[in-house]
């Protein structure tokens, strides 16, 4: 029995002690299952009498005892006990907790997956880099959080587009362009300019590209080492992020932004709300109308349009795709931008609290033999994506940024993620993979086929190790929808890690396979069926991450 089906059981008794008219209370949309620490209170705790006795007009534990007989009479249940104030401890009957390392066989890819979120239809914004150099660690970052949000997202029923903004547009460009002619030239980079090797390797590729573009006039190459400039750094942008397993739906220029009027017609809308006002020759949003500390200008004295005039427009291009949620993931140094988008949303006349939802990362410090890592080879100044995945691989790179909160700051050791060993998070977890494929390897040599768990006796599944294995792969699909409603895929790597090492306690106490001369027995089909059950679980938590589960290692 899983925890989603038992949830139904206990509705169910609800529902038959109110018929019968032994509490006078609403039978509850959604009853809340919890794991005991101690294994002794059983296999699953609820705190439902609790939560009707006061609208029962009765002792919570005088509830709990009425609920308790109707759920002992369940052939699913073996006992059904009222502990403290009125908590329920339910322990399962011999193979009801079987059935679920059944269930996540038989579905597979499937399990886990859940239509909590069906309906929404979101647009999240990460890494959005600006196309002016490779993609550092904070935005490495933001890819593997990211991605692994929007797959979570996905896995929960909502539609997701992934989109890229990337700007393409005003002084930052202008840096780059003209740090690509020094280089051409063989001057030194211009103040405030970009260095590193690859601006040179790109200003060479411009040049190899347009003959005699360095005899143009100054303005003409500007321009050139600008378009071409941005277009080769961004496929490069492009290749990096798709070598790491990140490729967006949606890939928006800012510069389309200028020269469709987007722009223009963002203030009008704007304007008509009646938010939009002109002070000191300058165009100004009333953001503090909406609790912004101060109000924004849209467009400049001297008539240019300022970055947060295209935010609005940008906002609002969202919004006129249908996109019910506008999500946006920001590194820390721009937490003021909160309040100005927030503001932004009201303006609109959307709620900042549902159409808007803004999500902020703290920075990553890499740490080699004890000391920080700050140099890159290419950029100069910063580390890269691709120095990470060069230092510890891809795997290990995009579980190490999944698997903390994205508001905490994190110092990634170099040398524990590329160790090969249990004590690297990601080697544990995809070793567990690797041991159970194994495992089935070898069954399958032996004849031991398991035809999707059917026809297994899963009451068989007796054993302490086999039960915490099973109550384990169970709580999956909770933990992947909690995680995906929080914006934590942390969530899941570090379920997967105690799935790992439940797995491995389960495999150090429980011989899974015939030993010798031994006849394959139904004790060994069905440990098996727990096996292919963990290595699911394993896999699919994994996927979310986006991260390999290796038949091999």
């Amino acid at each position: 029995m899983t925890p989603e089906q038992l949830q139904d059981v206990v509705r169910t008794a609800v529902g038959a002690v109110v018929d019968r008219g032994a509490l006078p209370v609403e039978v509850p949309a959604e009853v809340v299952l919890e794991r005991p620490k101690n294994r002794a209170h059983g296999d699953y705790a609820t705190n439902i009498a609790l939560r009707l006795a006061k609208p029962a007009g009765r002792p919570p534990r005088e509830v709990a005892e009425v609920l308790a007989e109707e759920l002992r009479a369940h052939e699913g249940i073996a006992s059904a006990d009222v502990a403290g104030p009125g908590f329920l401890n339910i322990t399962l009957a011999a193979g009801a907790l079987g059935t679920i390392a059944v269930r996540a066989v038989a579905l597979g890819e499937a399990y886990g997956r859940t239509d909590n979120l069906a309906g929404q239809k979101l647009n999240l914004e990460f890494v959005s880099a600006n196309p002016t150099g490779p993609v550092h660690i904070g935005g490495t970052r933001w890819a593997a959080v990211g991605d692994a949000l929007g797959r979570l997202l996905e896995a929960s029923g909502a539609s997701v587009t992934r989109e890229y903004y990337f700007n393409d547009a005003g002084a930052q460009i202008d840096r780059f362009a003209f740090s690509l002619m020094a280089a051409a030239h063989g001057r030194p980079a211009p103040e405030d300019g970009y260095v590193g090797d690859y601006i040179a390797e790109i200003a060479r590729q411009v040049v190899e590209a347009e003959p005699g573009l360095l005899e143009l006039p100054d303005a003409e190459q500007q321009e050139r080492f600008r378009v071409r400039g941005v277009e080769l750094m961004f496929a490069e942008i492009k290749r990096t992020l798709a070598e790491f397993g990140v490729v967006f739906d949606v890939y928006f220029s800012e510069r389309t932004l200028h020269e469709s009027g987007a722009l223009e017609k963002a203030i009008t809308r704007l304007r008509q709300h009646g938010h939009v006002y002109d002070a000191e020759g300058a165009v100004w949003l009333r953001t503090t109308d909406f609790g912004d500390d101060k109000d924004r200008p849209l467009i400049k004295s001297d008539g240019a349009p300022t970055y947060f005039a295209a935010d609005c427009a940008y906002y609002l291009d969202k919004r006129d795709r249908g996109f019910d949620k506008v999500v946006i993931m920001l590194g820390a140094d721009h937490a003021g931008y909160v309040g100005r988008y927030k503001a932004l949303s009201a303006a609109v006349g959307d709620d900042p609290e549902v159409n808007l939802e803004i999500l902020l990362g703290q920075l990553v410090n890499l740490v080699r033999d004890g000391q920080p890592v700050r140099m890159s080879k290419r950029a100069g100044t910063v580390v890269t994506l691709d120095d990470l995945v060069e230092a510890v691989g891809s795997d290990a790179a995009r579980y190490a940024l999944a698997r903390a909160s994205v508001d905490q700051q994190i110092d990634l050791d170099l040398d524990l993620w590329s160790r090969k060993s249990n004590d690297n998070p990601v080697f544990y977890v995809q070793y567990a993979h690797a041991r159970i494929s194994s495992v089935l390897r070898n069954a399958a040599d032996l004849g031991l086929a398991l035809d999707g768990g059917a026809g297994v006796d899963v009451t068989l599944l007796a054993h302490e190790r086999e039960n915490a294995l099973l109550r384990a792969i169970g709580e999956f699909p909770k933990v992947v929808t909690a995680a995906a409603e929080l914006r934590a895929p942390h969530r899941v790597a570090r379920y997967l890690e105690e799935l790992a090492g439940t797995y491995h306690r389960f495999y150090d106490s429980c011989r899974i396979l015939p030993m010798g001369d031994e006849e394959p027995g139904e004790l060994h089909r069905a440990r098996l069926t727990l096996c292919a059950a963990t290595a699911t679980v394993l896999r699919n938590g994994l996927a979310v991450l986006g991260v390999t589960a290796p038949e091999r290692m």
